[in-house]
Order: structure tokens, then C-alpha cells, then sequence
């Protein structure tokens, strides 16, 4: 698939969604509590993260999605921290969210490129932040409201290593010898 392509189908998905999201405000007036944003510097950042990925788009590198995630991921913390949805302390927790940021990068830069092996490296990555963010989030803070993740984390952490264990069977790690 040409750049061209690659870059209008792009354009044209952004476009759908924002339509979408604009559109989903009109008919249900309700969701529009969910977007009420309030302008504060963390936006600069979200819009910093906006410009690198549409100029990575524009020039044909895909893959400044995957700073523009991590920059655009910051930002959103920073901004639900600025507007009292988080508090400063999450940090104790939230910071497991920048390799999930990465892998999304990842994901869709591995999409416009068409590569399938970085499509799935971005989301192991997404997987692993997704499991250091509920094993940090359950020990240094509340992250689920009144749902006392603590309790459940023995659990998960079997789980997780019988998946891995099974994964490690199933799929052996390729080795490559060097002459």
C-alpha cells in the first residue's frame, strides 16, 4: 500500500471518528458531562502529542505515532490530575500506563505500516502495562473505587504465570545462531 493511501485512509478514519464523537454529543446530550473539558496546560501537551502524530502522517512516517502516544498519554494524566479526576499521588501507579502508551503507538504505527510483527509487539506491550497497571494500581492506590483489587491480586498473578508458562510450551522462543 502507497504512503498516499496509507495517509488518506488515515485522514478519513480521523475524520469518521471525530464525527462520530460529535455526532453521539448531539443525540445524547448526556455524554457531553464526559467531555467537558476544561482548558489547562496539560492541553499544550495533548495538542503537542495531535501535532506530531499529523506530521508523522503528513511526512509518511507512521511511526511518530508512537512518541505522539507517549507524549498525548502524559498529557491525558496530566490533565486528569489537573482537573481533580486523579490525584498527584496516582503517579505511584500511573506511570505503568507508558509502556501501554508505546504499544498503542506501536499498534497503530505497525497498522499504517501493514507489519504484522509490530502489531503484535504493541500489543504485548499494551498487556504488560495493562498487568503492571492493576498490580501497582491494587498495591499504591484505589483504582477501581470501592472494588479492593488487593484481594483478587494473588489471583491474578497465578493466572498470569500460567499463561505465561503455557505461552513458553506452546510457542518455544526462536534462537538465532550467529557464525
Amino acid at each position: 500500500m502507497s504512503k498516499q493511501k496509507r495517509a488518506n485512509l488515515t485522514t478519513g478514519l480521523m475524520l469518521i471518528l471525530i464525527g462520530t464523537v460529535l455526532l453521539a454529543l448531539q443525540v445524547f446530550p448526556g455524554l457531553g458531562a464526559w467531555f467537558k473539558f476544561t482548558f489547562t496546560w496539560p492541553m499544550i501537551i495533548i495538542f503537542i502529542a495531535l501535532a506530531i502524530f499529523i506530521s508523522g502522517l503528513l511526512s509518511g512516517e507512521p511511526d511518530a505515532a508512537i512518541p505522539a502516544c507517549i507524549v498525548g498519554g502524559i498529557g491525558g494524566i496530566l490533565y486528569l490530575q489537573t482537573i481533580g479526576v486523579l490525584t498527584w499521588q496516582s503517579w505511584a501507579y500511573m506511570w505503568t500506563l507508558i509502556p501501554g502508551f508505546v504499544g498503542v503507538g506501536m499498534l497503530i504505527a505497525g497498522l499504517l505500516n501493514w507489519k504484522r510483527g509490530q502489531i503484535g509487539e504493541g500489543l504485548e506491550s499494551i498487556l504488560t502495562s495493562a498487568v503492571l497497571f492493576t498490580i501497582f494500581g491494587s498495591l499504591f492506590g484505589d483504582i477501581f473505587g470501592h472494588f479492593p483489587l488487593k484481594f483478587y491480586l494473588p489471583f491474578a498473578l497465578i493466572a498470569l504465570g500460567v499463561f505465561m508458562f503455557i505461552r513458553a510450551l506452546i510457542h518455544p522462543v526462536k534462537r538465532t545462531t550467529r557464525e
